[in-house]
């Protein structure tokens, strides 16, 4: 039987392959854009207008979905940006607006669809975290803590949720191919900065990263195949060997010497 999935953030990278696929495989598949007129007649599926950090524009995305199927049996919570610069020179405000669309943003959508799945007996929940979350990356604290914070609440929302048929997991990518470069934010530097040299070097290993990244594709294949599994796992990595096995080595190796790898890493 057909899925009605809704993906925020279908526009591009992940979002879009995923909901391409998903399509390809019979699923009837809602994509979520800020713009959805510029993309309903160049792709097979039907995109929304959502603001994720908008409640009402929330509750009307869910209420479409709703009108038009009478149910809604997956929830692809994709949508999120990156956001990179020394914690000192990072606007505080750019922080809070980072975690309203990559934490609370999703947890709200979340919190809006719940009372339907819990009445349907049934519904899956996917968050699209990072292994970032793993640990607090150089120059790039706030994504690291936002979807670490995603990742936290999602456990606890599993074991809430598990007497009614709901089932949530993460799904916690490594580095994959995307335009992701463009979209980021990128703190402008104070004049004179003591972090211009590390903070240019740590730029330029994170766009290699993600230039010779995994083919998302990868990843929505996998999204896909835990659409029907019962008894998820809280946690599914997808990534480099390296990028999957960091989370292990920060549990396994004492905390100074996991931080002086991260460190000759990133030239620190």
């Amino acid at each position: 039987m057909s899925k009605v999935v809704l993906i925020t953030g279908a526009s591009s990278g992940l979002g879009l392959t995923t909901a391409l696929y998903l399509h390809e495989k019979g699923h009837i598949v809602f994509g979520t854009s800020r713009n959805p007129k510029n993309y309903n007649n160049k792709y097979p599926f039907t995109f929304l207008p959502l603001e994720n950090t908008d409640s009402k524009s929330i509750q009307n995305c869910i209420k479409l979905v709703l009108s038009q199927y009478g149910r809604l049996n997956v929830l692809i919570n994709n949508a999120g940006v990156g956001i990179t610069g020394p914690m000192e020179e990072i606007e505080l405000s750019d922080v809070k607006h980072h975690f309203e669309v990559n934490c609370f943003g999703p947890l709200e959508i979340i919190k809006t669809i719940l009372p339907q799945m819990r009445e349907q007996g049934d519904g899956l929940i996917i968050n699209i975290t990072s292994i970032a979350a793993d640990m607090g990356l150089p120059f790039r604290g706030p994504y690291s803590a936002a979807k670490g914070a995603l990742e936290r609440m999602s456990e606890a929302l599993r074991m809430e949720t598990y007497a009614f048929g709901i089932r949530i997991c993460n799904v916690a990518p490594g580095d994959f191919v995307s335009n992701i470069a463009d979209r980021r934010h990128y703190t402008p530097l104070n004049e004179g900065s003591p972090y211009s040299k590390s903070y240019q070097f740590s730029l330029d290993e994170m766009n290699e990263h993600v230039n010779n990244g995994i083919n998302p594709k990868k990843i929505a294949k996998k999204i896909e195949s835990l659409i029907d599994i019962q008894k998820l796992k809280v946690r599914y990595k997808i990534g480099a060997p390296l990028q999957k096995i960091s989370g292990i080595l920060k549990s396994f190796l004492p905390s100074r010497i996991f931080e002086k790898l991260l460190m000759k890493h990133y030239k620190l």
